[in-house]
């Protein structure tokens, strides 16, 4: 019973809605008469140009001055410093100079060889005229507590400088 109630109820509530929808205005007819009413407005006025301005011409005149470039207005290496190709590497410049470590000497005198580990953990001895890190660096004295050495590093204009460096003993 209470479902036949429910039904009859649905059944009263739609025949309203359909009731109101077909007795009010048409809403198609609304719209037709907006639209022809916009339509019927006159259209606003447009905004003027903007006035354009004239650029002053530029004559390029560069013609005789060097390319920026090309490679012609670097100046030419006279033949000073600079790392030697040819040179065989030996196995300590495989390695950046401040990863090795001075961990000790042997000998004395103009015989001082010191000893240096390298990350690898193996040790290697170093003499004057020895080369080791990255940058050409090459070994000018062994000390008891140093390794005195000078690398060449490029300047930024094609040539090569001379930069002083050591290793210091490792504290223990």
């Amino acid at each position: 019973m209470a479902r036949v109630a429910g039904f009859a109820a649905l059944a009263i509530g739609l025949a309203a809605c359909t009731r109101s929808l077909t007795s009010g205005p048409d809403p198609a007819s609304n719209l037709e008469k907006w639209v022809a009413e916009v339509r019927a407005r006159p259209a606003p006025p447009l905004d003027p140009l903007p006035v354009m301005r004239q650029f002053e011409t530029f004559e390029y005149s560069a013609q005789n001055m060097r390319d920026p470039f090309s490679d012609e207005w670097q100046e030419r290496d006279t033949g000073g410093l600079r790392p030697d190709p040819n040179r065989r590497k030996e196995a300590l410049e495989s390695y950046p100079l401040d990863s090795l470590d001075m961990v000790g000497t042997i000998g004395k005198g103009a015989g001082l060889v010191a000893l240096v580990m390298a990350p690898d953990k193996v040790t290697y001895r170093v003499r004057p005229g020895s080369y080791l890190g990255q940058s050409d660096g090459r070994a000018t004295g062994v000390y008891e507590d140093r390794i005195e050495l000078v690398e060449l590093v490029p300047d930024g204009a094609g040539g090569w400088l001379e930069r002083p460096a050591s290793i210091a003993l490792e504290d223990q």
